[in-house]
């Protein structure tokens, strides 16, 4: 049977809403989306590498939160302080809490159920916040609680092949049956790759891959739309 694991944070749902919606109560509102967009995507180019050094015991995890928008602000020569990039990421978690799912990842999800494949989810982060994702998304309606996998409960954190492996034993699944979709070229289409995973990127963002090498995702689709379209084609 073919298992397929999905991402959740920007692959599932459009994280960047609740980014530019607390970025025009706390920061600017006359900024243009376009302006906004290019601060969000700063912010999480920081974020994944703060992440990293947070993982490895550098930096704590306040360290990750309130310096990936401090450095991301910094880049836009806009003015922010730790009180208020503390409040900012208080405001941003909050403005989570009313994530929807893409439209046509909810009717992806639908049709996978219907079909013989195993669903999962694996992601990074820290097993409070990304449970209260997961539950806003609904997520369990889909996909039973023991095949979700927060990287926080472990210890270790995408790319790490270590939480791929323990996700195979745990399922089980074998990487030649394994599909992974997720928007990070970097955490999500190395790390599946890496133990021999299929891996989809949803490059929904369009971004350029920042590894050099010969990896590269089985299948690179740029809207909610078109990895439906690919699933609904190969099931």
């Amino acid at each position: 049977m073919t298992t397929i694991i999905f991402d959740v944070d920007d692959t599932l749902y459009d994280q960047a809403l609740s980014f530019h919606h607390t970025f025009k109560q706390l920061i600017n509102d006359n900024y243009s989306y376009e302006d906004i967009d290019q601060i969000y995507r700063t912010s999480r180019k920081y974020s994944e590498e703060l992440f990293d050094q947070s993982e490895r015991g550098e930096i704590t995890v306040l360290d990750w939160q309130l310096g990936r928008i401090k450095y991301a602000l910094k880049d836009f020569d806009i003015p922010i302080d730790n009180d208020l990039a503390k409040t900012f990421d208080e405001h941003y978690k909050k403005a989570q809490s009313d994530i929807t799912l893409f439209p046509e990842l909810e009717a992806l999800l639908d049709y996978l159920s219907t079909k013989n494949v195993t669903l999962a989810i694996l992601t990074n982060g820290e097993v409070t916040h990304q449970s209260m994702k997961i539950k806003q998304l609904k997520l369990e309606k889909w996909i039973p609680k023991e095949n979700i996998f927060i990287s926080g409960a472990y210890g270790m954190a995408k790319p790490n092949p270590e939480i791929f492996h323990i996700i195979e034993e745990k399922l089980p699944t074998k990487p030649e049956s394994t599909i992974y979709v997720g928007d990070s070229f970097e955490k999500d289409i190395v790390g599946a790759k890496h133990v021999g995973w299929q891996a989809v990127w949803m490059n929904h963002r369009r971004r350029q891959s920042n590894t050099t090498g010969t990896l590269k995702a089985d299948e690179e689709v740029f809207s909610a739309q078109a990895l439906l379209d690919y699933f609904s084609q190969r099931f």
